[in-house]
């Protein structure tokens, strides 16, 4: 393989801006396809993004001799359907988070990997990103010393807007999403704990659901063990009162701390007495370093961005968490 030639199985919200034009400006890429079930939205998104076929059905992707690797972009309820079909015909994929819409699925999905010859990669697109790359390199080169604690606060309003909003707001229909803001705002803080500090030991957490009007979890809250020692408080509150939210992820260490927003711009380095903020503008299409890493995996040229494994052990702690 030469050249990683794409199909999109589900053109909407997140495929406008923050990955669809990436797959057409990363090297050795080329977006042929987009599929979407209302036959007018996928050709006016086909249209508007200059694509040159444009399907309501995902076989049509699925099955075009010419498209290799398929991104599956269409809510988590159809995740695994999707994976599994694309797995058979051996072509690589490159699946939203969250992944699958629990555990089970996932451990489902790892299996008809291991079937195929083809390659999986998830977009936890933030691994990528010179923000948190810094961040990884504060932590691997000990500029804070020895981490000794890890505390993730996520607080929102009723009001606050961090998740992606949908004609249909299925994020909190369990149904669709497994689960509410939660399960669309977590996997990302997860998997970037999980891509800093490694193998995870154990974990536990719990989530309340007072207050809230669509079943889904209105707190959340967990502690997890790393196998290295670092261990990470973390709590989510989707009812805090307005004026008090937060974003905040603060790593301490022996010789200081950095703090950060998950969903923000600026890093607060602490080290030896010494306060320096850091500002990042992360990329117009957010996802084009990541999609870039992806390509280049599948064309042979380096290691999976972010691995089935890793998905899988979110995946598992998002579960515990929401009970």
């Amino acid at each position: 393989m030469k050249e990683v030639v794409w199909g999109i199985i589900g053109c909407g919200d997140v495929t406008e801006v923050k990955s669809g034009p990436a797959f057409k400006q990363v090297e050795n890429s080329r977006l042929l396809a987009v599929m979407r079930r209302d036959a007018e939205k996928a050709e006016d998104y086909a249209v508007r993004h200059k694509v040159p076929l444009f399907f309501n059905d995902a076989k049509a992707i699925i099955n075009h001799k010419d498209i290799n690797a398929v991104y599956i972009a269409t809510p988590p309820s159809t995740h695994l359907e999707y994976a599994l079909k694309v797995l058979k015909t051996n072509k690589n994929v490159y699946i939203e988070k969250p992944m699958t819409l629990n555990f089970n699925e996932a451990i489902l999905l790892r299996d008809a990997l291991k079937k195929s010859t083809a390659k999986l990669t998830i977009a936890h697109y933030r691994r990528q990103l010179p923000m948190f790359l810094e961040v990884k390199r504060v932590i691997d080169e000990k500029v804070i010393g020895d981490i000794t604690s890890v505390n993730l606060k996520l607080f929102q309003s009723r009001k606050a807007a961090l998740t992606t909003k949908s004609e249909s707001n299925w994020r909190i229909n369990p149904k669709i999403s497994g689960g509410g803001y939660f399960n669309d705002l977590a996997p990302h803080q997860l998997d970037l704990l999980i891509y800093w500090f490694g193998a995870v030991e154990r974990f536990s957490g719990s989530s309340t659901f007072k207050h809230s009007t669509e079943n889904v979890a209105s707190q959340t809250k967990g502690t997890i063990n790393f196998k290295n020692g670092i261990s990470c408080n973390a709590i989510w509150d989707f009812i805090a009162p307005e004026g008090e939210e937060l974003d905040e992820c603060r790593i301490s260490g022996t010789h200081g701390s950095v703090a950060f927003p998950l969903f923000g711009k600026d890093i607060i380095l602490e080290s030896k007495g010494r306060i320096e903020v850091l500002t990042f503008d992360h990329p117009k299409h957010i996802q084009q370093p990541l999609i870039q890493a992806t390509v280049n995996h599948y064309l042979g040229k380096s290691a999976n961005p972010c691995p089935i494994e890793d998905g899988i052990m979110g995946m598992q702690i998002i579960d515990e968490f929401s009970q």
